[in-house]
């Protein structure tokens, strides 16, 4: 579980530094930020306090904006910042 929540934070300061990239494609930051902005939303499609159905949206929704963005950076992008980013230990 740790290495799986070190390996989160990476990924997380990899695509904050993918953001700040200029050879980012802007489609990709703004389905990101919609993404971004979709989590933090107090409005859901479907509201939260619906058992199962509730949380359903944010697992499916959420995902797949991140999935599209990151598709349209290019690899190269996505290597530089990696390594950028030191190793969690």
């Amino acid at each position: 579980m740790k290495k799986i929540l070190k390996n989160f934070q990476r990924e997380i300061k990899v695509y904050q530094l993918v953001l700040k990239d200029e050879r980012t494609p802007r489609w990709s930051k703004r389905l990101l930020t919609v993404a971004i902005g979709y989590a933090v939303s107090p409005i859901d499609i479907i509201p939260d306090f619906i058992p199962i159905l509730g949380y359903l949206d944010d697992l499916i929704i959420l995902p797949f904006l991140i999935w599209i963005a990151v598709r349209m950076i290019p690899k190269k992008v996505i290597e530089d910042c990696r390594h950028q980013v030191k190793p969690l230990q």
